[in-house]
């Protein structure tokens, strides 16, 4: 039987601005079908951590190992990184030529489909609402078919059904082998769909059971 890898493993990874050690010694590994969330106070560092893991932010010290191509990973902050000017469908059609993808306008339009927005393919995106957007930009990741998801506060501006569509979505996506790691403003509520969650806090890392852990 082959051996399970982790699609990204962090090893000692510390980071600092100028004098303000932010975290240090923190090692990780996510596991293909795995949903794990990343709590810490406001500060704590945890979009650091992450812009760290999808390659944006250089670590001071220790070693990021991705074992996934770039166009398998997903990333989303809190930018929408949307072009108010084109229409939803439009946006997701750069992107998809933009990283090269087969079939660009069948992906868009599934994307679309999925959450929620296909009646609104051909509306500016300057228009949507921040839930909208927030929507489209969950259309954006899930063109490519990632397998290592990792979103920074992805509920900010849904709605109670939008919410349960993108945890929906992402249950989905760790059910087809996908390593999901979600930063949570919300995790008393979020941590019973999570196999563990990760808690930045003085600076280190510790990990506990989530709800589907227990």
């Amino acid at each position: 039987m082959d051996e399970v890898r982790p699609l990204l493993e962090l090893r000692g990874v510390a980071k600092a601005f100028g004098p303000r050690l932010l975290f240090r010694r923190v090692d990780v590994a996510l596991m293909p079908g795995t949903l794990s969330l990343l709590a810490g106070a406001n500060g704590a560092g945890k979009s650091t951590l992450m812009r760290v893991m999808a390659g944006l932010t250089k670590p001071d010290a220790g070693s990021v190992k991705r074992l996934v191509p770039e166009a398998k990973l997903g990333y989303m902050a809190h930018a929408t990184f949307l072009y108010p000017g084109l229409d939803a469908e439009e946006n997701l059609l750069f992107w998809a030529r933009a990283a090269g993808l087969d079939r660009p306008v069948e992906r868009a339009r599934r994307a679309l489909e999925t959450v929620g927005l296909a009646r609104h393919a051909h509306e500016r995106a300057g228009i949507f609402s921040r839930g909208m957007a927030q929507r489209l930009n969950l259309a954006r990741l899930l063109l490519s078919e990632p397998s290592l998801i990792l979103l920074d506060e992805p509920a900010t501006g849904l709605d109670v059904s939008s919410r349960r569509m993108l945890m929906e979505l992402m249950l989905k996506a760790r059910s087809e082998g996908a390593a999901v790691l979600w930063i949570s403003h919300d995790t008393a509520s979020d941590a019973r769909h999570a196999d563990r969650i990760l808690t930045l806090e003085n600076r280190s890392l510790r990990e506990e059971a989530g709800g589907l852990s227990c």
